[in-house]
C-alpha cells in the first residue's frame, strides 16, 4: 500500500503561482509513476502531469506545458507541482496519484492504483 497526502492548495489571484506537494509513504519503493490530476466542478477528472519515479521523465497535458512543472524529491518521497500564471480555469481539486506498475497510458486515471484526498486550488479573476 502507498499513502498519498497533498498539500499547498489555496486561493490565488489570476496570474499568481502555487506549489503543490504530495508526500508518499508506505511501499513507495514499488512506485513507478506518480502524477497529478485535477477535477473541476461538473467535469471529468483530467490528467495534468506525470513523473517517472526512477529517471525523472516527465509528461504534461498539452494545454499546460510551459506553465506547470512537475518534480520530485526521491529522498523525501515527495512530488511537487509548480503552477505559474494561474487562470480561473485552473480552479479545481488537484489529486496526487501513484501507479505501482508501468501504466499503458499515463494520462488515464484508471491505470493509477493509489490516490490522495485532493487539495483545492481556487483562482480568482
Amino acid at each position: 500500500q502507498v499513502q498519498l497526502v497533498e498539500s499547498g492548495g489555496g486561493l490565488v489571484q489570476a496570474g499568481g503561482s502555487l506549489r503543490l506537494s504530495c508526500a508518499a509513504s508506505g511501499r513507495t519503493f514499488s512506485t513507478y509513476y506518480m502524477g497529478w490530476f485535477r477535477q473541476a466542478p461538473g467535469k471529468e477528472r483530467e490528467f495534468v502531469a506525470v513523473i517517472r519515479w526512477s529517471g525523472g521523465s516527465t509528461y504534461y497535458a498539452d494545454s499546460l506545458k510551459g506553465r506547470f512543472t512537475i518534480s520530485r524529491d526521491n529522498a523525501k518521497n515527495t512530488m511537487f507541482l509548480q503552477m505559474n500564471r494561474l487562470q480561473p480555469e485552473d480552479t479545481a481539486v488537484y489529486y496526487c496519484a501513484a501507479a505501482d506498475k508501468v501504466p499503458p497510458r499515463y494520462d488515464r486515471r484508471w491505470y493509477y492504483d493509489y490516490w490522495g484526498q485532493g487539495t483545492q486550488v481556487t483562482v480568482s479573476s
